[in-house]
């Protein structure tokens, strides 16, 4: 996909602009599916984990089935093509300073220093939490990005990017608790003094 194209059945077919990727995983069973490859999941810009909805929303989305055999059929457009690419242009606006970007970088790195780890985050990974934080900073409101934008995202970015040591996993550790430790240890920048 990042070549703007996929092959299905030997035929190569052009992807628009933008094109997006959204991609489910149950945790649960794993029979007859297959977990992807690291390289793939490092792909992925962000992993949100959902959960289950409260009594009254569960209710609410068996409810929508009463109306329509596929609620999803009915979903409107939200944001045209052009609305999309204005606001990723946008998002490339926002500033994100030596320090801040080098705090970034610092978190990434740690990572593969971090002995509980046997896989850090790559250098995509650095790319993914810029462009996040970026983004995250524009939802802000604001043109420049901060350490807390690269905190807030960090997880959501980084988290399924890592693989824990066997021995560690085995433990109860977990790749979230990685990053806490991870981004309790990179020292913040601090902005200079007038």
């Amino acid at each position: 996909m990042q070549e703007h194209q996929v092959s299905v059945d030997g035929q190569t077919h052009p992807l628009p602009d933008p094109f997006l990727v959204l991609a489910t995983e149950n945790p649960i069973e794993l029979e007859g599916t297959f977990a992807l490859p690291e390289a793939q999941l490092d792909r992925f810009l962000v992993r949100v984990e959902i959960g289950y909805p409260s009594e009254d929303g569960e209710r609410a989305v068996a409810r929508r089935y009463r109306v329509r055999a596929e609620p999803l059929d009915a979903v409107p457009v939200v944001a045209e093509a052009d609305a999309i690419r204005a606001a990723r242009e946008l998002v490339r606006t926002v500033l994100v300073t030596e320090d801040v970007e080098r705090y970034l970088v610092a978190v990434c790195r740690a990572t593969r220093a971090h002995p509980d780890l046997r896989l850090g985050a790559s250098p995509r990974a650095s790319v993914a939490l810029y462009r996040a934080s970026q983004a995250w900073a524009a939802l802000d409101g604001r043109g420049f990005v901060l350490p807390d934008d690269v905190a807030a995202v960090a997880r959501p970015v980084l988290a399924h990017r890592l693989l824990l040591d066997i021995d560690r996993e085995l433990a109860g550790a977990t790749a979230e608790q990685v990053l806490g430790e991870v981004l309790g240890s990179v020292p913040i920048p601090m902005p200079p003094r007038p």
